[in-house]
């Protein structure tokens, strides 16, 4: 299973699943990661926390814990 910790910097994924429960599943879900939505990977953090991502034509900053929930393909 690979989530979107492992994307590498100037790569794209696509959302297959998104794992966790409850709050954090849907605080996720809030910012527009849902299931087929492509992301590109901008900047990490030098000390790897937190990931820069573009999805839907926004930037948008989550931490490494919330990207490990997010399984991409």
């Amino acid at each position: 299973m690979k989530t979107l910790k492992d994307v590498r910097v100037g790569e794209n994924a696509t959302v297959a699943k998104l794992h966790g429960e409850g709050a954090t599943k849907r605080r996720i879900m809030d910012m527009g990661i849902t299931k087929g939505v492509e992301i590109h990977v901008r900047k990490v953090a030098p000390l790897g926390d937190p990931m820069e991502l573009q999805v839907r034509g926004y930037e948008l900053s989550i931490r490494k814990a919330d990207a490990e929930m997010i399984e991409v393909h």
